[in-house]
C-alpha cells in the first residue's frame, strides 16, 4: 500500500486551515467543500470550519466532519486556529480585525477600488493572496474565470429580468416572439463573461452584438457563433451609437487586478431608451459605468434617468451551490500546495501563484493596486524575502 506523503521536500509542519462563514449580504458560498477537506485530512493538515459555514448550500456541519474537519463555533476561533484562511468573498472590517502577521489569508480581494480594505491588510502584516490575479501559463485568470463564467450567464437571466415592466423595464421579452422582432442585447467585452453571456443570449434568440478591442476575440466570435450574432470593434463612437437603441447592455471589461474602465458615463444615458437595463458585471472593479454603484441579492436594481442599473457586487452569489464547487475545482491546487510547501516557498517555485499576491506583511506587492491606492509598490517575489517593512504610502 503506498504511503500518503504528508510533507514535501521542503519539510513544512502540518498546516491549520481556517474556513469561515461568509458574512456579506446573501453570501452563502463557502471557502471549502468537504471534497477539499478530506484531502487536506488525507494530507496530514488540520482543518477548522465555523459551524453552518456550508450549510447555506446544503453542506451540513456532519458532512465536513466526516471528511476531517474540526467544527468550531464562531470565526473569532477559526481565525484564532488557523494559518491559513481560506474564503470566497473580501473580508468584511470584522475579518480584517481578526487577522495577524502569521496568517494566510487566500480569497477573492478585488483592492483597487477598495481603499479601506487595502489599508487594513496592509496594518495586519497578514500575507493576502488574491484569487483575481493569480494566472496560468496561457496568461489567464484561473480562479477568475469560474466565477466569470457564472457571471456572464448570470447578467442574460438578470438582465431579462430587470426588462420586466414591474422591475422599470421596457417590457421587451429578450427572444421575443414570432412576429414580434427579439431583444437587442450589447455586450461590452469579449473576455470569459462576454463569451458566457453571448452563450445564453444567442440561446435566448436575442439580437445580440459583441465589442471589443481585440481583432484575435472579435474572429473567434465570428468563428464560433457565425451569423448568430455581429462584431463590433469597441470605442466611444460605436458605443454610443449601439447604446441608442438597446434594450440590455451588459458591461464585463476587466483589467486584472485595477479599477475597472468607465465605458458610459452619466451623460450618454440620455441617448438610451427608457427601461433599458444596465448590468454591470466589472462592478466587484469599480464598474464599467459612471452611474454604477454595488447593489446586494437584497435591493440588487435602482434607476437612474429611467435607465434601470443591476450592479449586484457578488453576482455568482446568487447560485451558491453552482459557484462553490466551481471555485473549489480551480482553488484545489494552489490550497494543497500553500498547505503542503507553506505561502513562501509555494510562491517562490511558483510564479502563477506568486502573482496572486498582493499584500505581504505591510507590503502591497500588485503594482496596479500600489499605483491607483498611493502605495509603495514592491514587487512579490522582492517583497517575500524582506524582512522589515513600514507598509507607509508613497509621496
Amino acid at each position: 500500500m503506498a504511503k500518503i506523503r504528508i510533507r514535501d521536500n521542503y519539510g513544512v509542519k502540518n498546516m491549520k486551515v481556517g474556513v469561515p462563514k461568509e458574512i456579506k449580504n446573501h453570501e452563502y458560498r463557502v471557502g471549502l467543500v468537504p471534497a477539499t477537506v478530506r484531502e487536506l485530512s488525507a494530507r496530514g493538515h488540520e482543518v477548522f470550519v465555523e459551524t453552518t459555514a456550508g450549510a447555506g448550500i446544503g453542506l451540513e456541519d456532519s458532512v465536513y466532519e466526516k471528511a476531517g474537519a474540526t467544527i468550531l463555533p464562531n470565526a473569532e476561533e477559526v481565525f484564532d486556529t488557523a494559518e491559513m484562511i481560506v474564503k470566497v468573498k473580501e473580508p468584511q472590517a470584522v475579518e480584517r480585525a481578526m487577522l495577524r502577521e502569521d496568517h494566510v489569508l487566500f480569497t477573492y480581494l478585488h483592492l483597487a477600488p477598495d481603499a479601506p480594505q487595502t489599508e487594513d491588510l496592509v496594518k495586519s502584516g497578514a500575507t493576502c493572496i488574491a484569487y483575481e490575479t493569480v494566472t496560468d501559463r496561457r496568461g489567464g485568470l484561473p480562479l477568475l474565470a469560474p466565477m466569470s463564467e457564472v457571471a456572464g450567464r448570470l447578467s442574460i437571466q438578470a438582465g431579462a429580468w430587470c426588462l420586466e415592466k414591474a422591475r422599470g423595464g421596457s417590457g421587451v421579452l429578450l427572444g421575443g416572439v414570432p412576429g414580434v422582432e427579439p431583444a437587442k442585447v450589447v455586450i461590452i467585452g469579449g473576455g470569459v463573461v462576454g463569451f458566457n453571456a453571448c452563450q445564453m443570449a444567442v440561446g435566448l434568440g436575442a439580437r445580440v452584438i459583441v465589442m471589443d478591442v481585440s481583432a484575435d476575440v472579435m474572429a473567434h466570435f465570428d468563428a464560433l457563433f457565425a451569423s448568430r450574432l455581429e462584431t463590433v470593434y469597441s470605442n466611444v463612437e460605436s458605443i454610443e451609437r449601439h447604446i441608442r437603441d438597446a434594450d440590455l447592455v451588459v458591461g464585463g471589461v476587466l483589467i486584472p487586478g485595477a479599477a475597472a474602465p468607465k465605458l458610459i458615463n452619466r451623460e450618454q444615458l440620455s441617448l438610451m431608451r427608457p427601461g433599458t437595463a444596465l448590468v454591470d458585471v466589472a462592478i466587484d472593479q469599480g464598474g464599467c459605468f459612471e452611474t454604477s454603484k454595488p447593489t446586494t441579492h437584497a435591493e440588487p436594481t435602482y434607476i437612474v434617468d429611467d435607465i434601470v442599473h443591476y450592479c449586484v457586487a457578488n453576482m455568482p452569489g446568487a447560485v451558491p451551490r453552482t459557484s462553490t464547487f466551481a471555485l473549489n475545482n480551480v482553488t484545489r491546487p494552489f490550497v494543497i500546495a500553500l498547505a503542503e510547501q507553506g505561502a513562501r516557498e509555494a510562491m517562490i517555485h511558483n510564479h502563477h501563484l506568486l502573482a496572486g499576491l498582493n499584500v505581504h506583511r505591510g507590503m502591497v506587492t500588485y503594482e496596479d493596486v500600489a499605483r491607483d491606492l498611493g502605495y509603495d509598490y514592491v514587487p512579490a517575489r522582492e517583497a517575500l524575502t524582506v524582512q522589515d517593512w513600514t507598509g507607509v504610502k508613497s509621496g
